[in-house]
């Protein structure tokens, strides 16, 4: 059984950065895709950015240019870079992975955006 614990999230001023984290705890299965998804209040959750196993990458329109997606094999973990932070990015933030037909989700991490 997989379990994700996300971290990284917090309040910022719009423009600023955040950097959040995404552990893996468990056997991941070589082949994986590791994503992020966030929910704004009263919206519906959707994909911010997902990475696969050999490193490929999409974004969201929405965050193109400004987050970043990456992961480091060997300490199980996926991040994401945001800068430049606007308002509209305020949501709780999600850790995805699927891998052999699972889908596996962290308990979220809040990021609220100033302006």
């Amino acid at each position: 059984q997989l379990q994700l614990v996300e971290s990284g999230g917090g309040l910022v001023q719009a423009g600023g950065s955040l950097r959040l984290s995404c552990v893996a705890s468990g056997s991941i299965p070589r082949t994986n895709v590791m994503n992020w998804y966030r929910q704004a209040p009263g919206k519906e959750r959707e994909l911010v950015a997902r990475i696969t196993s050999g490193g490929n990458t999409n974004y969201a329109d929405s965050v193109k240019g400004r987050f970043t997606i990456s992961r480091d094999n060997a300490k199980n973990t996926v991040y994401l870079q945001m800068n430049s932070l606007k308002p509209e990015d305020t949501a709780v933030y999600y850790c995805r992975v699927f891998a052999l037909a699972k889908d596996y989700w962290g308990q979220g991490t809040q990021v609220t955006v100033s302006s």
